[in-house]
Formats: structure tokens, C-alpha cells, sequence
């Protein structure tokens, strides 16, 4: 990687990339034994070159938008959580999608594709959560 790599967009998003699926997954696998559970933990197995490299610019304590919103505070059911996350992970994939385009066009299409995967396994996801 370059010295011009949005090293803290990459570090940002790949970490909620990654919390997002791991929130999803253990509400799925401790609340439902659901079989998704599978399936989501194979997309947190992406590898990031240079991670040490990307962690040196981390700078979480000075971010400017750290502070929750109303919105990200009110989660009412697992249903809300689950959904949140989601699209958590969706959005951070499309980021990293983009910003690798930069360098890695295998890592971008591995994030596009893992995108494409979140988009269809939300809807098979909130049909078996269904009841909550």
C-alpha cells in the first residue's frame, strides 16, 4: 500500500464491517441456532494486508462523529439490532469496495461481493427471525 492509502477509512470501516456481521451472528447462533450464523462468520475471515501498517493511523479517540445519534440508541427488539447491523456491514463493505479499488482490485471485488452475499442473506435472516 501507498502513503496516500485512507489508511483510518480502511481501519474504520473494515472494523464495522466486522463488529456489524459479529453482532448479527451471535444474536442468530445463541438466539436461533440458526445455520446463517455460518455463513455470516465465513465473511468476518477477510484479511487485510498491511494491517499493522493500517492500525498505526488509527486515531478512534479523536473522531469526530464517535458520539451516537438518538437513531443508533434506540433499538426496541433483536429484530431493530439485527437490521442495524446489517446494513452496518453492508455500508462499510461498499466503502471498503471503493477505497480498494485504489490497490487491491481482489479485496474490492472480495467486499463487493461479500456486499452482494449481506444484501441476499438479510432477507433470508429476518424470515427466520420472523416471531421477534
Amino acid at each position: 500500500m501507498k502513503n496516500d492509502i485512507p489508511f483510518r477509512t480502511i481501519d474504520a470501516n473494515f472494523n464495522r464491517y466486522k463488529e456489524g456481521i459479529r453482532v448479527v451472528e451471535d444474536i442468530l447462533r445463541y438466539e436461533f441456532d440458526s445455520p446463517l450464523a455460518k455463513e455470516l462468520k465465513k465473511l468476518r475471515h477477510i484479511k487485510l494486508p498491511n494491517y499493522e501498517e493500517i492500525i498505526q493511523k488509527r486515531d478512534s479517540l479523536n473522531d469526530i462523529l464517535k458520539t451516537s445519534t438518538k437513531e443508533e440508541q434506540n433499538r426496541n427488539t433483536l429484530k431493530d439490532i439485527i437490521i442495524a447491523n446489517l446494513k452496518r456491514a453492508q455500508e462499510s463493505a461498499r466503502v471498503l469496495e471503493e477505497i480498494f479499488k485504489i490497490t487491491n482490485k481482489n479485496l474490492s471485488e472480495k467486499f463487493k461481493n461479500s456486499r452482494y452475499f449481506l444484501y441476499n442473506i438479510e432477507k433470508e435472516i429476518l424470515k427466520s427471525v420472523k416471531g421477534i
